[in-house]
């Protein structure tokens, strides 16, 4: 199997943990409270299925695409969350089956993406994999955020191994949001897999080090949790630094948890 299509099938899995969450919720269950400020359940299955759309067109249609990002441009900072509202007010039962479509679209749309094509988003463009990446993070990040608000515990799984890479590879990104000048040495992440099997990226040798959890450093770098309630330790002052910063999502400095 293709690593998109790995990815894909990791992607779809993930939604359907997210979507068994909500799809017998009551209308007061979509109103409830997640731990994002100001975001119902219905506010985060609205910004997937919104953002989902945005992917599908990005990589089926990239002229159209560019247009929707000329509109971007005059909103930087609203326009996404803009979407998501609009989606968020329609019916519950609409919602959640445009979601359904949407990402099963954008699934067949990432698989049948010529290979090395880079699709254009907000941040800068991606292959059809590192759609799929990001679209994981993104699933399992605002699903964990809709347990919160049920009271539900997930499972980790194998999946969260393209996150926890997302967020090694986002490591500069992190620096540059936030105005400042990524460490010029290599880092070395280790981290204990759901199963227990070590996860590594990175120089054995390097004096930067983060170890720990593998799914609380996918906490930490999707800023689900605060640093200091996670199973997360290091070695050397840029390391130490770079887990208070960290981040794998676009757009400006999160505010954490």
């Amino acid at each position: 199997m293709s690593i998109v299509r790995t990815l894909v099938a990791d992607l779809s899995a993930e939604t359907d943990v997210v979507d068994g969450l909500v799809a017998d919720l009551s209308e007061e269950g979509w109103d409830s409270a997640t731990p994002a400020v100001g975001w119902r359940v219905r506010d985060q299955i609205a910004h997937l299925s919104w953002t989902d759309e945005q992917a599908r067109i990005a990589a089926t249609d990239p002229t159209a695409f560019d247009d929707i990002l000329k509109v971007a441009w005059q909103n930087p900072t609203g326009f996404v969350d803009d979407g998501a509202r609009d989606e968020a007010a329609k019916p519950t039962s609409l919602l959640l089956g445009q979601w359904r479509e949407r990402r099963d679209a954008l699934a067949a749309a990432l698989i049948a993406a010529p290979e090395g094509v880079k699709l254009p988003w907000f941040g800068p463009p991606m292959s059809a994999a590192s759609m799929a990446t990001a679209r994981l993070m993104e699933v399992w990040a605002h699903g964990l955020d809709i347990a919160d608000a049920l009271g539900v515990e997930l499972e980790p799984t194998d999946r969260l191994k393209a996150i926890a890479h997302l967020g090694v590879r986002t490591r500069d990104f992190a620096y540059q949001v936030n105005g400042q000048i990524p460490p010029s040495d290599a880092f070395r992440i280790e981290l204990k897999a759901p199963d227990g099997s070590t996860w590594s990226w990175g120089p054995e040798d390097a004096h930067q080090r983060v170890t720990g959890s593998a799914l609380d450093f996918c906490l930490l770098v999707t800023q689900r949790r605060n640093r200091n309630e996670l199973d997360i330790d290091t070695i050397g002052s840029d390391a130490a630094h770079w887990v208070t910063i960290a981040q794998c999502f676009a757009g400006p400095p999160g505010g954490g948890r």
